[in-house]
């Protein structure tokens, strides 16, 4: 095996990883680093080659368990597939339940098949994600060439028929010394059934031009990081080879939402963590402490300590979280008590202390809980 890199870092999947996920996973990077889409790019076709080598052996149980088990040891014994090979259309093939309907047509020629899915990524802040935000998308996608409708011949003229498949788009290869046959796409034409021998100056003979589109999109609010919005068509149209005027429809694309942290605020499920200072004053003798709030258009709220409150004490202040994406209930605003130590004292505030500590008789008791258990039992409930 070529690579080194372990084969769930190639696919950016955990080891826990459903088949569902892998195969997402595996589909995204074939179709960014398929050698037809990047022609002459040595690093996309490694990147290809990698990620069908580690989508060989993660798609199969009985491989994934003896590479978990056993790393590449584990192989050798248990060959698989080689989807290093596969024309780009195959990968539609094998994934027709994400594209839908039949991406192969058996010993025939191949249907029509839904045009590329795309991926692109935003940025966003928490503030954004409390309620909702309308940004633009800036992304490249390949469109069917105006000037020759995809067929990449120049106007005027029209593609000439396959001399190698006679026009079928497929051919018959001989293997293990004729004992088999199998039928494949023609090698010559990519099983169009037709050549260009006059190709069309705009798009030079591929049926397609990459332009630039911006997008409006409307991202909704209790979005998570990583979690994406579906723009339905906005994709790319179906492989030339197969479909080239694309009147099978484009794929969508897929806006990932990447959620900038925030200095002040901790995002936990729909629920907000903030730290809120206090001093020792306030929470010996109790107070009224203003609590900061995500959104500074909402109304002020605050939490009344009492006194004798303990550091890292924890206040939940409900609905002022972060709104479910399906539910649209807003979750809780989780305050965790800090004392601030003063940097500097004055003549007057050191003498104070110093009378105060003379009177000091704390027991300290080492089987109170500590502060992290105690902030974790306050979020999670437990």
């Amino acid at each position: 095996m070529g690579t080194t890199r372990c084969y769930y870092e190639i696919l950016n999947v955990e080891r826990t990883a459903t088949g569902d996920e892998v195969k997402r996973s595996y589909r995204r990077l074939a179709m960014k680093y398929h050698p037809d889409r990047n022609p002459g790019d040595t690093e996309a076709e490694a990147a290809f080659k990698e990620a069908a080598e580690a989508y060989e052996v993660l798609s199969d149980s009985e491989r994934r368990a003896a590479y978990d088990r056993f790393g590449r040891d584990g192989l050798r014994s248990r060959p698989g597939h080689d989807f290093r090979t596969m024309h780009v259309e195959d990968i539609f093939s094998m994934f027709n339940d994400i594209f839908g309907g039949n991406a192969g047509g058996g010993r025939g020629r191949r249907q029509a098949v839904r045009g590329y899915d795309l991926e692109t990524e935003v940025q966003i802040t928490l503030q954004d994600v409390l309620s909702g935000v309308e940004t633009e998308v800036i992304f490249s996608r390949l469109d069917v060439c105006e000037t020759c409708d995809g067929s990449g011949a120049r106007p005027g003229t029209m593609p000439s028929k396959c001399s190698t498949c006679g026009g079928g788009g497929q051919v018959e290869q001989a293997g293990l010394g004729g004992m088999f046959r199998m039928v494949t796409n023609c090698p010559a034409c990519k099983g169009r059934g037709t050549v260009v021998t006059d190709s069309c100056d705009d798009c030079r003979g591929r049926g397609r031009m990459s332009v630039e589109r911006r997008l409006s999109v409307r991202v909704p609010a209790g979005i998570h990081d990583g979690q994406a919005v579906r723009l339905q068509g906005e994709g790319e149209p179906p492989p030339v080879e197969v479909d080239p005027s694309g009147s099978a429809g484009r794929g969508d694309l897929h806006v990932v939402c990447r959620v900038e942290s925030h200095e002040q605020f901790e995002r936990d499920g729909d629920d907000l963590i903030v730290a809120l200072p206090v001093s020792f004053a306030q929470l010996a003798m109790g107070a009224k402490v203003p609590v900061p709030l995500l959104d500074p258009d909402e109304l002020e709220d605050h939490v009344d300590v009492p006194g004798g409150t303990q550091h890292g004490s924890i206040f939940r202040i409900e609905g002022r979280g972060i709104p479910g994406l399906r539910t649209g209930r807003r979750g809780d605003l989780i305050a965790v008590l800090q004392i601030i130590v003063p940097s500097k004292l004055d003549d007057e505030q050191r003498e104070l202390l110093e009378r105060y500590a003379e009177t000091e008789d704390i027991e300290i008791n080492a089987t109170n809980p500590s502060f992290w258990n105690r902030i974790k039992d306050a979020v999670t409930g437990r």
